[in-house]
């Protein structure tokens, strides 16, 4: 991937990613590094959790997955003097309209930086434990928690950064690396919010830690080619291997620090 700065990146290309997390060991606002670190444009009236429906126990659940990363986020911000501006959620089946683009249930939970939202497809969530063999109620809290990961991340300016550097990128082998080091750091922000939520509020039943590293390694980019292909092709990983999902998971967990995140260490 390489830590070359080709021109205009604010702060030294991926080097200024390592040091928003510096100011964040710090107790510094980020923010102060940027002067334009999102386009508010498209940003949607941000919402709360959804409301729980008694008679329906999945939404029930992410609505209440969604209210224990806000607690968390939020408190983390305000230790930053930040507010935490809640990600509205949308759930879906089959397609939906988002300020992406539009999104298919193929494409799997994402993430968007122009409305602030994030997308889940209930349907992945069975397919999760159905084909992928990810099972338990944690599994599905670690894919809700991997994607406010990116939400946080776009509010540190940390995907505007990253995003400019993909621009640069001279092939697509390079880009994608990229986009790796974001995915990985959403799973140790993942596995921070878990240790957090835990510590403040007592959420984890036994085995939840074991069903939320089983959901990281079911959805490696190794694992998924293999299954869909039978080889796997390295230089197009987006996401990272099961391995490396597993190991900055459990990072953010067992370490419990936002700087413990730096997935772009060593390509200052």
């Amino acid at each position: 991937m390489g830590g070359m700065r080709r021109g205009g990146i604010a702060v030294g290309g991926l080097g200024g990613v390592a040091l928003v997390l510096v100011c964040l060991f710090l107790g510094v606002d980020p923010s102060v590094l940027f002067t334009d670190t999102q386009d508010n444009s498209q940003v949607a009236t941000q919402g709360a959790a959804p409301q729980a429906n008694g008679d329906d126990p999945e939404r029930r659940f992410v609505a209440q997955v969604l209210g224990e990363t806000e607690q968390v986020w939020k408190a983390q911000f305000q230790r930053l003097d930040q507010p935490y501006r809640d990600p509205s959620l949308v759930l879906f089946t089959g397609a939906t309209q988002s300020g992406c683009g539009t999104a298919q249930a193929q494409v799997g939970p994402f993430y968007c930086p122009s409305d602030q939202r994030i997308y889940i497809d209930l349907g992945f969530m069975a397919q999760l434990q159905r084909q992928l063999g990810a099972k338990g109620d944690f599994a599905a809290a670690y894919i809700i928690a991997h994607e406010v990961g990116h939400h946080v991340q776009n509010q540190l300016g940390i995907l505007n950064l990253t995003r400019q550097l993909q621009q640069q990128a001279t092939d697509p082998a390079e880009a994608n690396a990229i986009q790796v080091r974001v995915e990985l750091q959403a799973d140790c922000f993942a596995g921070f919010w878990a240790k957090q939520a835990n510590e403040a509020r007592n959420i984890l039943e036994q085995g939840d830690i074991e069903e939320g590293l089983n959901a990281a390694a079911a959805v490696g980019d190794d694992r998924l080619q293999r299954r869909a292909q039978g080889e796997v092709q390295p230089e197009t990983f987006t996401h990272g291997t099961s391995e490396q999902r597993m190991q900055w998971f459990r990072t953010g967990l067992q370490r419990g620090e936002l700087a413990a995140c730096d997935t772009f260490a060593g390509l200052r």
